[in-house]
């Protein structure tokens, strides 16, 4: 199974080999089982120079190459791997928040030796919280998440042109091609794009796979990079949290249906989405003082594990999975007036509103855009998911 997962090209992939070309060390970041290690591994492969070594730091034996009070003498330990100094190297190291210490050595190397780094790391919370600050400068940072619907396509050996405007997705809305892909999009908002669980074709095999991902999670992110006593606390608040994705987080009511300050709810949503667990959606204002200190809304990394609990509607599954293909697309934020009418997300960076629903109508159409407008967005949109053919409709598998 492993060597047909790594046919399949991730989106970012030709970034991260663009990055081959230079001299900064390209650190590859997100959660845990989203193919970090096997997207690294092709680019691996793809380098003709052997003058490469790729390491697992989870590894005992690889963390001795490194355990050297002289960083000189780390190069005597890598000529036992096969490098030589005589040319550009290409190290890989992946799982580097098992020996964070190495950031000092790899800072050193990458001053004093013509060394090509690659390394991955599981959060965004663990590089701003553990990365020491001498790698500033230095370093390029890539998110990789959970399969989009456009690569789950990729995955599954569908092929769909890509690259395409908002406007492009509206005017290529097609029924035959909708019936064709409808039911692998009911499959994604199911179960979500983990690539185990994507090229798993058995059900019950599928929901394992999620749950030994979930018990991943908790098991080494949550024990090796957060200093959390109460661990019910945490796995209580995720509970909280399921039922409400969608919608605005009531932290004072969270806290005390916990038993726990206001404070230590704030410590936990900042880690659980400093490592991927869930995304926090401010509202829009074009005061930004407000927006910050704005109601944030909560959606979850992926449809799988959202859905693994059940007690989550169709519709909030349907919200999720929009929400984390319109991402990809630049800072995704909601609008509410105060008169309590919503637009589900705005992308203030190409002036663009959207409104989910199971199946758009045209007077559904008619509010959003009014809506739109009062914001001065000139792109405004209905992402439905049962087809229907008027403009301004894109299908949420068409995004």
């Amino acid at each position: 199974m492993s060597d047909r997962k790594q046919q399949y090209r991730r989106s970012i992939q030709n970034d991260l080999e663009e990055q081959l070309k230079f001299k900064e060390i390209v650190v590859v970041t997100g959660m845990r089982r989203v193919g970090k290690t096997t997207l690294l591994r092709m680019i691996y492969d793809s380098i003709q120079d052997n003058n490469k070594v790729f390491l697992d730091l989870e590894n005992l034996l690889d963390q001795e190459i490194f355990n050297e009070k002289d960083f000189n003498n780390i190069w005597n330990n890598l000529k036992q791997v096969g490098l030589t100094r005589e040319r550009r190297a290409f190290i890989f190291l992946d799982e580097i928040q098992a020996r964070p210490e190495i950031t000092i050595a790899v800072k050193y190397l990458y001053d004093h030796y013509d060394i090509k780094f690659f390394l991955t790391g599981s959060s965004s919370f663990y590089l701003k919280n553990l990365f020491p600050e001498s790698l500033a400068g230095r370093k390029v940072v890539f998110e990789l998440f959970s399969l989009d619907f456009a690569e789950f396509l990729v995955f599954k050996e569908v092929n769909r042109e890509s690259g395409l405007s908002f406007k492009d997705k509206e005017l290529s809305r097609n029924k035959i091609a909708y019936e064709k892909q409808y039911h692998l999009f009911k499959e994604y908002c199911r179960f979500g794009g983990f690539p185990q669980v994507v090229t798993e074709e058995n059900e019950t095999q599928k929901n394992r796979h999620l749950s030994d991902i979930l018990s991943s999670y908790f098991g080494k992110d949550i024990h090796q990079m957060a200093d959390f006593r109460n661990l019910s606390a945490i796995k209580e608040l995720i509970r909280l949290l399921l039922p409400r994705v969608g919608s605005k987080l009531e932290i004072t009511k969270i806290a005390h249906e916990i038993g726990v300050s206001r404070e230590t709810i704030y410590a936990y949503l900042s880690f659980l989405e400093g490592s991927y667990f869930l995304y926090r959606i401010s509202p829009y204002s074009t005061n930004v003082d407000r927006e910050i200190s704005g109601t944030k809304k909560v959606y979850f990394c992926d449809n799988g594990l959202l859905n693994l609990f059940g007690n989550v509607s169709e519709g909030a599954l349907l919200e999720n999975a929009v929400f984390l293909n319109l991402k990809r697309h630049g800072q995704v934020n909601y609008y509410q007036k105060r008169t309590g009418k919503e637009i589900d997300f705005v992308i203030p960076g190409i002036k663009a509103a959207f409104e989910v629903k199971k199946k758009g109508t045209e007077y559904d159409l008619r509010i959003l855009e009014k809506q739109a407008l009062s914001l001065n967005f000139d792109q405004y949109y209905l992402i439905s998911e049962l087809f229907n053919d008027f403009n301004g409709l894109i299908l949420a598998q068409d995004l």
